[in-house]
């Protein structure tokens, strides 16, 4: 496990990467005003539709019944398994995107009303929102091939894919003097994209003998996943919910708010998508064969190291996020169009999500004990509670806070939503931390004090030596301050699990499936 854990990581990273990259070029094409903000909000619609019904809602549902297929009636019933909900999947997403696109204005307005007043704004993003809305079809598809793969062992591709939107959308950047407009350019890249990541996968489904097919839908099992279906939709809709909260709320600002928060996004995502979101897709298929297998002691073994893990490798970005954010935003993006005041605007909001990132990190881990185990309902009525505690903050900050106020309930919610399903996970016996995850954590908060000593009395010496560098002045202080704070994390970390007697091969315990 702890090798496709890495493998997945590997990729996640060279995406996030290829992200910063994206974020970048558009922030110095665009900037942080009308098109940018027209394009924000086009990309997040199909791409919150895709978080709902797609990777959260659909492998919660799909992994576990595809896993206790495969396991109990073999490779072929689970082909056909898979082959009906293909046949559905393509049914439903092609009423949705015809409906999408009949009544786009109004769905725009509906998550965007601060845009009324501004009709050339509204008009354009509405222009950007039918442009993307396919992008909902290919990444559910997409999402389907990567729960079979991922169920078989096989992550890397899927992990790789995403590399394909970013690098789609530098070249639609790169030739936006075809287009009307950078928006329009970078809304034609996205879509695009999510055909080629769909098309990838459909490859290697068909490579390993997994593609599959139409087929006429046998409802018996296929209940059972609608079953499951049903309240993880409404568990995976509530951190959207709390999206579309933010964008409606973010429309109100003036020029450049829903800009603020996106590349701060972008930011805090990093580590969610690099270890949160990577640790869950591996973990989920691990705990689910390992339970269809009676393997309970293996599937919490699995779960203690992969959380261990994850929140020793997120520490590092939280200390990062609360201590000096503006200095990461303006090193990264401050070019072109993104001037200082944008690089502040975004480094506050950064901040502020910063303080919800372990939290965040962690929640796809500890779903995964009620879905391993085919309970969906649980997450979901934990994931309403913290919806509703969100919403109402950001409802009561946003006036004095504006967008800081915004990713403020957001963490909020997040630290709520996590200790839920750890408090109850531990009380129905799901969840147990042993003392390797214990001894690790303890390790992770010595390492992470003295990091944030690095950033705080290195600040000064690290902009100094920025200052010989001119326009790359910011870059230059992060990358010293940077590589310093690895060098104090990863060697106090290190040392302090030898004193506390871990090792690595411990750490891969999980690895080792059940013989």
């Amino acid at each position: 496990m702890i090798r496709n854990l890495l493998s997945v990581g590997g990729f996640t990273l060279l995406s996030r990467v290829a992200g910063f990259l994206t974020t970048a070029v558009q922030s110095a094409v665009m900037g942080a005003g009308e098109v940018s903000d027209a394009f924000f909000i086009a990309q997040r619609l199909p791409n919150s539709f895709r978080s709902i019904f797609g990777e959260g809602a659909f492998n919660a549902a799909y992994i576990p019944c595809y896993s206790q297929a495969l396991e109990q009636e073999g490779a072929e019933r689970a082909k056909n398994f898979a082959s009906q909900i293909f046949t559905l999947i393509i049914i439903s997403q092609l009423v949705v995107l015809l409906l999408a696109w009949i009544f786009t204005p109004q769905f725009v307005s509906l998550v965007a009303p601060g845009l009324g007043d501004r009709p050339e704004k509204f008009a354009l993003t509405v222009e950007l929102t039918r442009i993307t809305f396919p992008y909902l079809m290919f990444m559910v598809l997409f999402t389907l091939h990567q729960g079979t793969l991922n169920t078989h062992g096989y992550f890397a591709l899927a992990a790789f894919a995403p590399v394909l939107m970013n690098l789609c959308v530098i070249a639609a950047l790169a030739l936006a003097f075809l287009f009307p407009n950078a928006g329009v350019a970078a809304s034609w890249g996205f879509v695009v994209s999510g055909a080629l990541q769909l098309g990838l996968l459909m490859w290697s489904a068909q490579r390993h003998g997994l593609l599959e097919r139409f087929a006429r839908v046998q409802w018996v099992r296929v209940r059972e996943f609608f079953l499951m279906l049903g309240p993880a939709v409404i568990g995976s809709a509530s951190p959207q919910i709390a999206v579309f909260a933010d964008t409606i709320l973010s429309s109100m600002l003036p020029d450049g708010g829903v800009s603020a928060i996106s590349y701060a996004e972008r930011l805090y995502q990093l580590p969610n998508g690099l270890i949160g979101v990577a640790a869950g897709t591996v973990l989920l298929p691990e705990m689910s064969r390992r339970i269809a297998s009676g393997d309970e002691a293996g599937a919490l073994d699995a779960q203690n190291r992969t959380m261990a893990l994850t929140i020793a490798a997120a520490a590092p970005f939280f200390i990062a996020f609360v201590t000096m954010p503006e200095l990461i935003v303006a090193g990264l993006f401050m070019h072109g169009k993104f001037t200082l005041a944008d690089a502040y605007a975004s480094g506050d909001v950064l901040s502020a999500y910063g303080g919800g990132l372990l939290a965040l990190v962690l929640v796809a881990s500890a779903k995964a004990s009620f879905q391993a185990h085919g309970d969906t309902k649980t997450p979901m009525i934990i994931a309403l509670c913290a919806l509703a505690v969100n919403v109402a903050l950001k409802v009561a900050l946003f006036r004095p806070l504006g967008a800081v106020g915004l990713a403020t309930a957001t963490s909020v919610g997040f630290w709520i939503n996590l200790s839920a399903l750890v408090g109850i996970a531990l009380s129905q016996g799901k969840l147990h931390f042993d003392a390797l995850f214990g001894k690790v954590l303890a390790a992770t908060g010595l390492a992470s004090v003295l990091l944030a000593g690095v950033a705080f009395s290195g600040r000064a010496p690290a902009l100094a030596l920025g200052a010989h560098f001119g326009s790359l002045a910011n870059l230059v202080a992060l990358l010293a301050l940077g590589t310093a704070g690895t060098l104090v994390y990863g060697g106090v970390l290190v040392g302090a699990l030898r004193f506390s007697g871990v090792s690595l091969r411990s750490l891969r315990g999980a690895g080792r499936r059940k013989a």
